[in-house]
């Protein structure tokens, strides 16, 4: 909790003139039953109207002032805990788009919008309560008692003694919540996995019929979820009506003691009314204890979940930069072995060099290091062993802005957002209209354009749902042409294009970024063929390498991968 805490010094000031509020608001509730007393036993016996009306305008004037006054404090409570919230899912949305892929793996997509959504969630509740009912609580608490034990020492020892029973039941309340709590967050998270994947993959569950199979599936975890919320709930429900219960016993003795203390003439009918008064307001600030307590409850298990991530250390660190070396090469590869699970390396050994301008054709069977290779080259992972280089520096010694901003890249299934073409083209950079329009020219995606009413000004849908699979990849090439990169990825970006829109694409990047260094992962031998270097992979290992004529002659997969694919094309065209 001391990270979370460092969200609530900024708002010291603030905080404590709300609970100035609160304690003046608590203080005038507390008056209220002893006017009430000073009325029934020395005004009314009297038959002072007068009287009874200024106490009772006393009593209203206090009712008002703690009303107002407690709304007001409530409003800055929940504006104070609204603004540490929005710092804090600031901060956690920040250091999740940091986390390099690996620690985003461990902790999950769905862990992550659960946390930047429901555990921030919990957390504001508790700032906001704490404020709210943090400090009118034990003041209704403490004061009321303190005032009983002026009136009558012997009643109040009667109330005294139901507070170690409500003390038990807190601890005993809190103890058993919070691991609870815990799971149920980390059930809630794959519930948010199996619901988003269902929505991703709406159109292959309708296609294949498997409806039934993924209700099954959600309803599993959902029937989890709600067993889970179904028990802390059944702890939860203890504290209210068992306190209740404990107070109410109390109230009781209360009463049959007063009656035999009236009947003796040891006190007055009034003061055993305020008493009852006080009484009550002890009950219901128990009970707001208790609520404080389940709040904070939940708000440790949430806080505890928001700070896991916000500690975690950077797992990509800028390294030392070593003096630089005058090299042909603008990207080498030197021995380079990577594992996910650190026991078996997806890629093995994989070493090549490529001079400012080449392009460089990846093909391989699918799960033979394609994409782990590009991951590298982004440096979204770290390889375990071996350097990659550009223009003679490590990329571990490369600033991220600028490592990034030598980049352009494109995927198979990248993102489309619910916005602009400009905007998803331009995605936030400085990038001019012209350098736009020519992105979009050579990525040949110039008639979807055309044929848009509103040009570039067409909205996209959410994940470019009214655009074809491949109006998208055009459109996400031209995303990555738009900054004019040094090194242009294409992660099979081009496999929804026809065999001539992608030869025209072909072209059009050599003909107009002749310095530009390009990487394009395909599944055709078409797309590749022209390639300065080919590498075949082959389970994470390096097969083959050359052009596409000597791989003809000396790679059997590349050979049989070509043959097949042209033999298709021979098929569909008689």
């Amino acid at each position: 909790m001391k990270t979370i805490s460092r969200y609530v010094k900024p708002y010291t000031g603030i905080i404590a003139f709300t609970l100035f509020l609160k304690l003046a608001a608590a203080l005038l509730d507390l008056l209220i039953p002893s006017f009430l007393a000073r009325i029934i036993d020395d005004v009314v016996p009297t038959g002072n109207r007068g009287g009874i009306f200024f106490w009772g305008g006393v009593m209203l004037a206090c009712a008002v002032s703690s009303m107002f006054t407690n709304m007001y404090a409530n409003r800055i409570a929940a504006r104070t805990s609204g603004h540490m919230t929005r710092t804090l899912r600031h901060d956690l949305f920040s250091k999740l788009s940091f986390l390099s892929a690996a620690q985003l793996d461990r902790i999950s997509i769905p862990s992550a919008v659960s946390r930047l959504t429901t555990d921030t969630y919990n957390l504001n509740q508790l700032f906001n309560r704490i404020q709210r009912i943090g400090v009118r609580a034990p003041i209704l608490l403490i004061g009321g008692i303190a005032i009983t034990l002026m009136m009558d020492p012997a009643l109040t020892l009667v109330l005294v003694a139901t507070l170690p029973f409500i003390a038990l039941l807190v601890y005993y309340v809190t103890k058993k919540s919070v691991p609870l709590y815990t799971r149920q967050q980390g059930v809630l998270d794959r519930l948010v996995r199996t619901v988003q994947e269902n929505i991703t993959g709406v159109r292959v569950i309708k296609a294949l019929s498997r409806v039934p199979d993924e209700k099954k599936r959600f309803g599993k975890v959902n029937d989890e979820l709600s067993g889970l919320e179904e028990k802390a709930g059944s702890v939860m429900a203890l504290s209210n009506p068992t306190a209740s219960f404990i107070l109410n016993i109390g109230l009781v003795l209360v009463v049959i003691a007063g009656a035999y203390l009236v009947n003796a003439g040891r006190s007055t009918t009034g003061n055993i009314i305020a008493f009852l008064n006080y009484f009550t307001i002890i009950l219901n600030a128990m009970l707001g204890i208790t609520r404080v307590f389940v709040m904070y409850s939940k708000g440790k298990a949430s806080a505890l979940r928001v700070e896991e991530v916000l500690l975690l250390p950077e797992d990509l660190p800028v390294l030392e930069a070593a003096p630089m070396k005058t090299t042909p090469w603008h990207i080498q590869w030197e021995n380079v072995s990577f594992s996910y699970n650190k026991r078996q390396d997806n890629l093995t050994g994989i070493s090549f060099a490529l001079k400012r301008g080449q392009t460089l054709g990846i093909i391989g069977a699918t799960g033979s290091g394609k994409s782990t290779l590009i991951a590298l080259m982004l440096r979204l992972y770290e390889a375990d062993s071996g350097r990659i280089l550009i223009d003679g520096q490590d990329i571990r010694t490369i600033p991220r802005e600028r490592l990034y901003g030598m980049m352009g890249a494109a995927f198979q299934n990248d993102f489309i957002m619910a916005d602009t073409l400009a905007e998803n083209i331009r995605y936030f950079r400085d990038i001019s209209e012209d350098a736009l329009r020519l992105a979009v020219e050579d990525a040949q995606a110039a008639d979807i354009v055309r044929e848009k009413e509103q040009g570039l000004l067409h909205r996209a849908a959410i994940r470019g749902n009214n655009l074809s699979g491949g109006q998208k990849q055009r459109l996400l090439i031209a995303r990555a042409l738009a900054g004019k990169p040094d090194l242009l990825i294409l992660d099979d970006a081009s496999s929804a294009l026809d065999y001539q829109t992608d030869a025209r694409l072909r072209r059009a990047l050599g003909r107009n970024y002749p310095d530009t260094t390009k990487i394009i992962i395909a599944q055709r031998v078409s797309a590749i063929m022209g390639a300065d270097h080919i590498l075949v992979l082959d389970e994470g290992r390096i097969h083959a390498a050359g052009s596409h004529e000597e791989l003809m002659a000396t790679s059997d997969i590349y050979r049989s991968i070509a043959d097949t694919q042209m033999s298709l094309l021979e098929g569909a065209a008689s």
